[in-house]
């Protein structure tokens, strides 16, 4: 294992943060995966995950078994971690820029476009080695300003000639469940059944760019950018990413996160960056995939108490009561009802909400939203 700190930017005289990333495995010698956690600093079971994992990965690295190499930075977000008001973590948002610490990643397609353009060739293998070169020189060139954009240039920059990027989150309350782009869902089916995932999204954009559709999405793009140009090439995807939410904020137990690293040990098995005698067993799936484009966000129009008739993980049919809010002072009560068909896979964890306070989430199958389906 080899611990490597990444000082990032200081935005104040006598005081720095620094990124730490630990390597495990021989760089070139098999599939390359990037396991970050908490990018959202309050977010914390992936932290606890990515602790248990570390152990694991230490034991495996000693005894000899890892075909590949694996990069796991278990605290993604040192500024965010450090951001506190009233005694609560803000982790979420960078408190200079009210910026989104998981929005705003760069256009890697348009940005390397012009690099390979030509020298792109009909060998697919070679085409991603070719355009992985052109991201690690737009990325080095890349020169930040400013601590935020340090801290972006660095998880990229460990990130971006993975094949595999999982991104661990939770939301706020929740069941376990998995975001990713259409084109890498073939690919990342098989984590999702290890992890037991209730709820499974896809899109092709859903917009905003996340670190996540930030490489993965630098494949499909520039394929399609190559193509409108009359370029016609074989370029792979490159590299799969997932955006996976462990339950809600409060859920950070060992029982809980020693289940989710035993989970991601053995899809690492399955896809053989971790040698074992006997091949994990695929699970079932617990869910189908649907349309991110199918979600239904639910919202109060009134302020009040919230109190929800419904759980993470029911499956609601269309006008099923989900939450009452309700006025003490004029006496009234908001029903809000599923307007959709689906699992309900995320609640808010405060109880009293202010009128158009987001209150969770239903995985409808059928896509009726279009534009940007990411919230701040």
């Amino acid at each position: 294992m080899q611990r490597i700190d990444h000082p990032l930017l200081s935005p104040s005289l006598g005081s720095h943060k620094t990124l730490t990333s630990f390597h495990f495995g021989q760089p070139g010698s098999g599939l390359k995966i990037y396991i970050q956690a908490s990018l959202h600093a309050e977010e914390l079971p992936g932290m606890l995950t990515a602790h248990h994992l570390l152990g694991a990965l230490q034991a495996a690295e000693a005894a000899g078994v890892l075909q590949g190499e694996v990069v796991l930075v278990p605290a993604a977000n040192p500024i965010g971690l450090a951001q506190r008001l009233d005694h609560k973590p803000m982790g979420r948002f960078e408190q200079d820029t009210s910026e989104n610490f998981n929005r705003h990643y760069p256009d890697l397609a348009s940005a390397v476009l012009p690099a390979v353009r030509d020298t792109l060739g009909p060998d697919a293998h070679a085409n991603v080695q070719t355009v992985r070169r052109a991201i690690a020189a737009y990325l080095m060139q890349w020169a930040p300003q400013t601590e935020l954009q340090s801290l972006r240039k660095t998880l990229l920059s460990l990130a971006h000639d993975a094949d595999y990027m999982l991104d661990l989150h939770c939301d706020c309350e929740g069941v376990l469940h998995f975001y990713t782009e259409e084109p890498c869902w073939p690919q990342l089916a098989p984590l999702a059944h290890f992890l037991g995932a209730q709820a499974i999204l896809l899109a092709r954009n859903s917009g905003n760019r996340p670190i996540d559709e930030c490489l993965s999405s630098a494949w499909w793009q520039l394929a399609d950018l190559l193509t409108a140009t009359g370029k016609q090439v074989p370029l792979p995807q490159g590299c799969c990413s997932t955006t996976i939410e462990l339950r809600g904020e409060l859920d950070v137990s060992h029982a809980l996160a020693q289940q989710d690293a035993k989970a991601i040990q053995r899809w690492l098995q399955h896809i053989g960056v971790w040698q074992t005698a006997t091949p994990p067993k695929l699970p079932a799936a617990l869910c189908p995939a649907t349309p991110l484009a199918g979600s239904q966000t639910l919202f109060a129009t009134q302020p009040g108490v919230v109190v929800f008739a419904a759980t993470p993980g029911d499956k609601l049919r269309a006008g099923d009561l989900v939450a009452e809010v309700i006025d003490p002072i004029n006496q009234c009560t908001e029903r809000v009802c599923a307007g959709v068909d689906g699992v309900f896979y995320a609640r808010i964890r405060d109880r009293y909400i202010t009128a158009g306070g987001e209150l969770g989430k239903i995985a409808g199958a059928k896509a009726f939203r279009s534009g940007d389906l990411l919230g701040a």
